[in-house]
């Protein structure tokens, strides 16, 4: 079984640098604390997370907590706690030194997510359940330049956007509100031409490629990474299916444009075009 994982990771990574080398002039560029700037830490058992929200991000948050100690096990941690607890580091916050000597020496992973379901997940959590960011921030804007007509009370709240004005909103060269981390590319958010990521998982694959990586870090035995969904837990997590339907919702040409918006994450992490 850790054979063929092996070599899971070994055909991922070769994917990822090949796309890079074909695509990205930046091998010679510099890391600066930006690059870096999503990138957990955790000393212990020297592991670098690049945190991918809406590929399990909080789970793995309480994993490291557990590896760092600050818990015992993943079901004691609230999920307020794991965002907004700062109780890990990031790799920003060292100086130049301590950065490249644990880019260097540290087990750098990321964990992907197919992008289209990375996509109707985190407009599902940010615009289908009551916000008080995303609503007033994104909402409110994209209801105003999108929608016809708007209501008084939409555009007040900035509540019950739909997913074709949200797709507008991310196609828009001038979008009226910038870009946000749910639904950044990942290529942007983990640099993973500049930084030479040891383990890429699969949010697909998720159980298996999170127990055969605390297994290649020596983590402890009866550490096992939480299956449980984090948020609006009654909800079904977004499927193929679900992802499928909001889909529906566009032209073919929206489709396509999504898709091309998507391409360097379709391509550098092996995902068939949808």
């Amino acid at each position: 079984k850790w054979k063929s994982l092996y070599q899971i990771q070994g055909e991922r990574k070769r994917i990822m640098r090949e796309t890079c080398s074909k695509y990205k002039s930046n091998n010679r560029r510099i890391i600066t604390p930006y690059h870096v700037s999503r990138i957990f830490v955790e000393d212990k058992y020297r592991v670098l997370y690049c945190e991918v929200p809406k590929a399990g991000c909080s789970n793995w948050k309480r994993v490291l907590m557990v590896l760092n100690g600050l818990a015992s096990s993943t079901k004691d941690i609230q999920h307020n706690t794991v965002h907004y607890g700062n109780y890990l580091k990031r790799l920003d916050g060292f100086d130049h030194k301590g950065i490249y000597h644990r880019l260097n020496t540290y087990t750098k992973m990321l964990f992907i997510r197919e992008p289209f379901e990375k996509l109707v997940s985190a407009f599902r959590d940010k615009f289908e359940h009551p916000n008080n960011y995303y609503h007033p921030v994104f909402g409110k804007a994209i209801i105003s330049r999108y929608r016809v007509n708007a209501t008084k009370e939409a555009l007040r709240t900035g509540s019950g956007v739909k997913f074709k004005e949200f797709i507008q909103y991310l196609l828009d060269v001038h979008r009226p509100v910038g870009m946000d981390i749910h639904w950044d590319h990942v290529n942007r958010l983990c640099s993973p031409c500049l930084i030479d990521y040891d383990f890429v998982g699969k949010f697909e694959s998720m159980e298996e490629d999170a127990n055969f990586f605390l297994h290649l870090i020596g983590a402890p035995q009866n550490l096992t990474f939480p299956t449980f969904k984090d948020r609006h837990s009654n909800e079904e997590r977004t499927t193929t299916k679900i992802t499928r339907e909001y889909f529906a919702q566009l032209s073919p040409s929206q489709r396509q444009q999504s898709y091309d918006f998507y391409y360097m994450d379709y391509l550098m992490f092996n995902y068939s075009k949808p």
